[in-house]
Parts: structure tokens; sequence; C-alpha cells
């Protein structure tokens, strides 16, 4: 694989066009071989040359119009088929081999559980043919898949299903068109021994699609909630933006060999398992949650990526970030009035994940400038930043106004590939406005840092906001200039309630929430009529990937946290004040002292912990304590030895405190009877659950032993698994005998397992016990662990780097496992091992003993042999040696 930057900028349009291609596909998992017919055309005058990438591919022979070319037309290189001389349209006809079982790297077609699979997306499609290989160059596809009938009786690809058959010696065939045009990272191919559960589901147009869900035939009862999960996205893509299915048919396959969650490609989706299985005692009430977000997401990409799709991957938030919006607000309409829970989970995940990203050596915009592997791109940043953008032009311009938008974009790009410019375009002439400034989001780096300040004048009764911004210097960019940026404000009288907002020279109130764009430096605005001086409610909704400051006073938190009629800002509220008292806590822990639990904290807990108006689950994510990343993150150096301490206490304090009242919570928040993945029995079970783990917390006995009940008798994964996770964190000797339990159980359900070395990976160490690090490697040996396996990765190596204190380790053994794993990683599948190699991108941020060792192991990591270009390159930047 090259290791040259690709620019943006660089930028050429195709000089050829492929008008359709024929695939014929002999399948065998040692050597499957491809017979690829394209009809290729010119598209200019010029004497280019046919550049067809390929990668790891054995090239057996290259016919024109049915005679063979000469060898002296073309060039075979590692990474492509270069033909020469091609002047007018004219068919290439190119016969290759290429290996599944050998493929490690799941990128191209692949064996999983003796199936071939296949993921094409971004550069996978190279290594099945020879191919211009960029999201550019659409194409329809033609695809006869032959295989042995026994072995693989179920035969799959993108479109309508053509015709089908029996060949000699035992083998079948199944003839594939796609009538759409499609670019060939979304293509696919699926054969082996599978079982449907499928429906005809009737569309709002009238006509019948076919809807079908694949895995592998022990799974055949597993399927039902994803199939009612694509039924909902059909409908509300429908409802909500006016956009249809075009095809006869929508198939999705679940494997437990993939790299990422999903992929869409057109009319055949590939997910991994744990997006699609689902039964009350394998999946958890937030994996029936994530199963319907990621159907959804990989469903709107239908109209968001395939029918518009991109015209390079610099353009990749076009498809991933606008769809990841999309999905969002198909997650907050099924929610219904807990709808605000969904803001508030993504908004976690954007302070705890991206926020971090912004300001760390891997920054970069949504849209990226270079790259040198464009799957380290698969981003944070791209996906979850790219969506609040999306997200803010909605605020901006209304929810009509943005479909009006949207409806113009598809429009315009439908069977083409675009570029943000386009969206933007749309959007601004849709909606009357002029978007060039906020078009800033697409191209500059970093999280931007708004401070207020506010001014009440009790004579003239005004109420004056003035806003700034700034936004850090982010590698490659010294320089930033203003964004638009939307602050949606509330006042809040002493009363808690919301007061009307007027303006200066408005003549009357618009509502009690406003939208203040902040476009320059500075900004200020002030409302009238403002009789007492109010407590502002500032972002609310979260309107803006922003970091907010603001000088809140505990006791203005507390007073928002009881208040405040925005729920998004009252869950901020608690969660801000929560990390003051921790981040204090933590500082005390540093000096050597013993931190005092802040009774303004205590006070609102109990206050929110028993507001009967709330629902349960809004009062369960409120009263969570902040993640340790969470804590750290605005401090100049980070010790987790000392940040655990400190929320440790701070739960355990809380535990002792409540004790009774959080028992009786417990008791009145069961859910008895069937179960049930909805909303309102899935905050039930939250509830009670947190409160559990603040019992156990606090060393309560009787916590202990209703968590081991609740482990023996639970109906459901999520109260089996919160129970096992309670204690395992405890430093309880049951958990010995109830991890040999869940084992037991569980053994021969990879989702499950999966879960099982995650609670042990990211668990600390109790006096007395082994080492975590131990653990996990021992848990690298027990049989159920494969270094081949993302998923088996991810749930134990990345769960074991997330585990602060227990990775960076005083005496640095965990950063030497994080060497010895990436070594290991480096020859079997390079995309896990970027992922695992991001996990040390921010070590100057620690104490500077474990920085230095840090520094030590990123740099031994350059030695790797055969380290690819994708680890280098985050390596690279880690260590600050390129921008």
């Amino acid at each position: 694989m090259s290791s040259a930057v690709i620019n943006r900028l660089d930028y050429q349009e195709p000089a050829f066009r492929v008008e359709n291609i024929n695939l014929v596909f002999n399948l065998d998992p040692v050597t499957t071989t491809v017979y690829n017919t394209m009809r290729i055309e010119p598209l200019t005058d010029s004497d280019h040359d046919l550049v067809l990438n390929g990668s790891e591919l054995e090239l057996a022979s290259v016919f024109e119009n049915g005679s063979p070319l000469s060898t002296e037309r073309y060039t075979v290189t590692p990474e492509a088929l270069i033909i020469r001389g091609i002047r007018q349209k004219t068919t290439i006809t190119i016969y290759n081999k290429f290996h599944p079982q050998a493929n490690t790297l799941l990128s191209g077609i692949y064996m999983s559980n003796g199936n071939f699979m296949s993921q094409c997306e971004s550069e996978g499609f190279r290594r099945i043919t020879y191919f211009p290989d960029h999201p550019d160059m659409l194409t329809r596809f033609h695809v006869e898949i032959r295989a042995d009938k026994e072995q693989y009786p179920i035969l799959l690809s993108n479109g309508n299903l053509i015709e089908q058959g029996d060949l000699d010696n035992g083998r079948h065939f199944a003839i594939w068109e796609d009538p759409s045009l499609k670019p060939c990272y979304l293509f696919a191919l699926v054969a082996g021994k599978l079982v449907k559960r499928e429906e005809v589901y009737k569309l709002a147009n009238g006509k019948d699609c076919l809807l079908q869900v694949w895995v592998e035939p022990q799974n055949a009862d597993k399927t039902e909630h994803t199939m009612e999960c694509i039924k909902r996205a059909i409908h509300w893509d429908e409802t909500r933006w006016g956009l249809e299915y075009d095809l006869d048919r929508f198939m999705l396959v679940a494997t437990d060999d993939f790299n990422f969650g999903a992929m869409e490609n057109k009319g055949l989706n590939i997910f991994n398992t744990r997006y699609v299985l689902a039964t009350p005692k394998m999946a958890t009430d937030l994996d029936y949650f994530n199963i319907e977000s990621v159907v959804g997401h990989e469903y709107f990409h239908n109209w968001t990526g395939d029918r518009v799709t991109l015209r390079d991957w610099f353009q990749l938030t076009l498809k991933e970030g606008l769809t990841v919006f999309r999905d969002q607000e198909f997650s907050r309409d099924m929610l219904g009035k807990s709808a605000v829970i969904k803001r508030i989970m993504d908004v976690r995940a954007l302070r705890s994940r991206q926020f971090p990203e912004d300001a760390g050596p891997m920054a970069h915009p949504i849209r990226p400038e270079s790259y040198r592997q464009i799957n380290n791109f698969y981003t944070m940043t791209v996906y979850e930043k790219g969506a609040e953008i999306y997200r803010m032009l909605q605020t901006m311009l209304g929810k009509e106004g943005f479909k009006k938008g949207l409806t113009l974009y598809i429009e315009r790009n439908d069977g083409r590939a675009a570029t943000c410019e386009d969206f933007i375009n749309a959007m601004a002439e849709a909606n009357g406005r002029d978007l060039k400034q906020f078009f800033l989001w697409y191209s500059q780096a970093g999280t931007p840092r708004v401070q207020v300040k506010t001014y009440w004048d009790p004579e003239a009764s005004t109420y004056t906001v003035v806003a700034s911004q700034s936004t850090p210097a982010t590698p490659g960019q010294p320089v930033k200039h203003p964004f638009v940026i939307p602050i949606a404000v509330g006042l809040v009288d002493s009363e808690g309630h919301d007061i009307p907002l007027r303006l200066e020279g408005e003549t009357a109130p618009l509502g009690t929430t406003r939208v203040l764009e902040l476009k320059d430096e500075e900004n200020e605005w002030t409302f009238v009529n403002v009789g007492s001086r109010p407590v502002p409610s500032l972002l609310r909704d979260f309107s803006a990937p922003v970091i907010l400051d603001y000088a809140y006073t505990r006791d203005e938190l507390a007073f928002l946290a009881r208040n405040d009629a925005d729920p998004f800002n009252r869950w901020d509220a608690m969660n801000r004040l929560m990390l003051g008292v921790l981040e204090d806590m933590t500082d005390v822990i540093e000096m050597g002292g013993k931190p005092e639990v802040d009774h303004n904290l205590l006070s609102s807990f109990e206050q929110i912990l028993t507001d009967e108006t709330l629902t349960p689950a809004f009062r369960a994510i409120t009263l969570q304590l902040p993640a340790e990343n969470l804590i750290g993150e605005p401090r100049a150096v980070i010790d987790p030895d000392a940040i655990r301490k400190a929320r440790t206490e701070l739960k355990a304090a809380i535990g002792r405190r409540y004790s009774s009242l959080l028992f009786k919570l417990a008791a009145s928040y069961e859910t008895p009877g069937d179960y049930s993945p909805d909303s309102e029995s899935a905050g039930r079970r939250s509830l009670k659950n947190l409160a559990y783990d603040y019992l156990i917390t606090g060393g309560n006995p009787k916590a202990l032993i209703a968590l081991r009940s609740q482990f023996e008798k639970a109906n459901n994964l999520t109260d089996k698994l919160a129970a096992l996770t309670s204690v395992v964190n405890s430093a309880s000797p049951a958990k010995t005998s109830m991890l040999v339990e869940a084992a037991k159980e569980w053994q021969g359900n990879p989702i499950l397992i999966n879960k099982w070395l995650t609670v042990q990976a990211s668990a600390g160490t109790q006096p007395g016990e082994a080492d975590t690090l131990t653990r996990v490697r021992q848990l690298m040996d027990c049989g159920a662990f494969s270094i081949k396996n993302p998923n088996n990765v991810y749930a134990l190596i990345l769960a074991f780097c997330n585990n602060e204190p227990e990775f960076h380790r005083k005496d640095g053994k965990g950063y030497e496992f994080w060497l010895q794993i990436l070594r290991e990683l480096c020859s079997v599948n390079e995309y896990v091992a970027a992922r695992v190699a991001r996990t040390l991108d921010h070590w100057k941020r620690y104490t500077p003993d474990r920085a230095q060792m840090m520094y030590k192991v990123l740099n031994e990591a350059k030695h790797i042999p055969g380290l690819p270009v994708g680890v280098q390159e985050i390596l690279d930047k880690s260590l600050g040696l390129t921008d």
C-alpha cells in the first residue's frame, strides 16, 4: 500500500467512465476466480492511461473486445493494472484470482464461520478485482455467483435476483442485477449456509418490498427485533423526509467477523452480529436501542450515501455526518417523551471522545485536507461532530427549512457523486441564506470555546448577554477564523419559570428560547423587560459543539438542575455540578489530603432522585457520575489513580448517605413479568441498577445479597449484566463464582462472551486480587479470545486500554502490553491495529513519568517490521512528526 499523502485539492475528474460491469465469481475458500468484463468509455481526448486499482490479486489474463491484450499495452504493479492506448469505447475483460481464506484483514471478500462475506468501503473492492476504486466512478453491476450448492446454498449480491439454478458437479448459480448507479465500495457478496426471516412490506407508494434478515442457522430466533427496526426506519424516512425505497428487496446479513458496526451496501447491508441479534437473555436495553439506531443509520444511507454518493473520500462527512444526524433524529422520535435521553447520550459521547480528538495530535476538520490512509478518518470528528454541524443547520433554518434544503440537494444530486459544497449550496438556496461563513465548520478543526458574560440592569430592566469565541490552534491550522455558532438561550426567574424573551428593537416576545448567532469574535444581545435577575440557561439542547465558559456558582447549577425547562440543560447543570466537585476532590487527593463531599451536590442528588415528575430514565442518566476521562479532560495533567479514587469516594459517600432511600427506590422500580425493551421499562431498570451500584460501592452488604439474587433470577440480560458488573467492581469474593456461572451460561454465544470479557477488562484491581492486566493476559489464553476477531479485540484489549488506572499503571506494564498487542495486530489486521494505536495519542496529557514511558513505546512501535501505513500515520501524528 502506498504511503503517499493524498491531498483534497489534487482531485481530478475521471478520464474514463465504466458504463457497466459484469462479474462472474467462481467461489472457493482457498482460491476464488473472477471474470470481470467492463464497458469502458474515454471522457477526454487526452492521452490518459486507464488505471485499475488492484491489491493482493493474481492476474491471469486481460482481453480487449474478446482478444488477448498485448503485454506491451499494460503494466501490472502491486497496486494497479495500468492499460495504455484506449482511445474509444471498448470492452475490457480481466480474469484474476484472490484468496478469501487467507484474508485476515476482512477487507474485500473473506471467510467468516465458513461463509463468504465482503466489505468494500473504503478500498476493499480492489482486493476482489481490478477497477477504478474511487467513489466518483459510478456504474451498473451485473453479478453471477457460482459455488458448491451443499456448502454455499445461499448466494446474495446487490439489487434484484434475476435468475438462479443448478450447474454440473454439485454447483449452482445466482444472477443479481442492480439497476442503480453505484460506486464499487457499495458492492457486496455473501454466500454460505444462512437462514432468513422475511416479510413483504408495503411501501408508501403502494409497492411491495421483500425484507430479509439473513443469519447463521443457530441465530434464526434472534432477528425479530431487527426486522421491526427495518420497518420503523422505512416508515420514518417516508414520513419525515418523503424518501422512499427503490428496489424490490432489502436484505440484511449478520456476521461475527467484521471490522465495523455495519455497512450500507446498496440493497444488501452487512452487519456485525452485535447490531442484529437480540433476545431478552442475550441483549441489554442498550443493545436493543443501538440495534434500532444502527439499522436506521444503514437504511437511511440508501439516499444519503447510496443514491447520492461522494466525489472523493474527503467528503466522507457528507454521507456519514449527515446520516448520523438522521439516525439520531430517528432514535429521538422513537423514544417519544424520553427523547432527551438520546441527546444526552450523544453529547456525552461527543465530549468524552470527540472533544479530546479535536484537542489532540489527530485533530482534523470534518472534511480533512489530506491523509495517508483514509480508514484513519472514520472518526468521531467526521461522524459525530459532523452530525452536530448538520444539526446546527436545522437549528438555524428550522426543521422545514432543513427539509427543503435536503430535498433540493437530493433532487440535484440523485445518481451523482457530490461534495460538501453541493449540500451547503442547496441549503443556502432553499432558504435564502448566506452560509459561506458557516462553511468554516467543514474546514477548520478544533472545538471552539465560547465565553459568556451577562449583565442585568435593574433600573432599565434589561439583561445583556456578551459572547466571545476562540478556537485553539490545531496541527496545520495555527490561525482560526470566527465560526457561526448558534447559541440557544433561555432565562429562568427566581421561581423557576422561563421568562418570555424580547430583544431590543422587537415589539413583542418571541418565545422563551432564542437562538443567538455568534458570528464575530464577540457579539452582544440585550433582552428587555427582565424585571429580576435571572439565571441564564445557555446552549439549550446543546445547540453547538462548543465548550461553554460561564461562571455559574454551584447554587446556580443546583437551581438549574431542579428548574430548567430545557431537559438537556437540566441534566447538564447536574453534570457540571458533579464535575466541579470531582475536580476539587481530585485536587485534594493529589495533594495527599482527604476530600469532603459537597453538601450542595448531595442535596441536588436527593431532590432529583425523589422527583416523581421526572421519568426514571431521566433520573438515572442525570444521577450517573461523569466518566473518568471527562473528569480528566479539563485538567492540565491527568493522574488516573487520583481521578478514580475521587470518583469512587464520591460514589461510596452517596451510597452510604442515601442507603435507605436507594433500597426503597430499587424495590419500587422492579419490572416484573415478561421482558420488554420499551423506554419506560428500560428506564425503570436503569434507575434500579444505578441505585444498587451506589449501594454496593458504599459497602452495603444487603446490596451484595440483592445483586447476587438478581444475577441468579433475572429474566433479562440488562439486570443480569448490571448485577455482575457491580459485583465485579466491588471487593466481594462472590465475583469469582458469578463470573464462572456467567461463562458456563454464555459459552458458545460470541456476543455474550464478549460482554463477559469486557466486564473483567474494565474492572479495577481490589486488594488481594490479581491485577487487571494479569487477568486480561489470562483471558487471551482462555479459548474465548482470538486476535483475528475484531469484536474480541474491541471487547478485551480496547476495554482494557480505556480502563485508565489499570492501563496507565505506574510501572509501565500496560504500555508494554500495548506494544505487544500492536505488533501482533499489525500482521493480522491493520485496521484493528490502528484502533489500538490511537489509545496512546494523548500521551502528553499524563503525569511526566507516564508520558515518558508512553513516548518510549510509541517510538519502539515505529520499528515494527512491516508497519502498516495507517498505523505509521497515527504514530507519526502522535509523536508530532508530521502535521
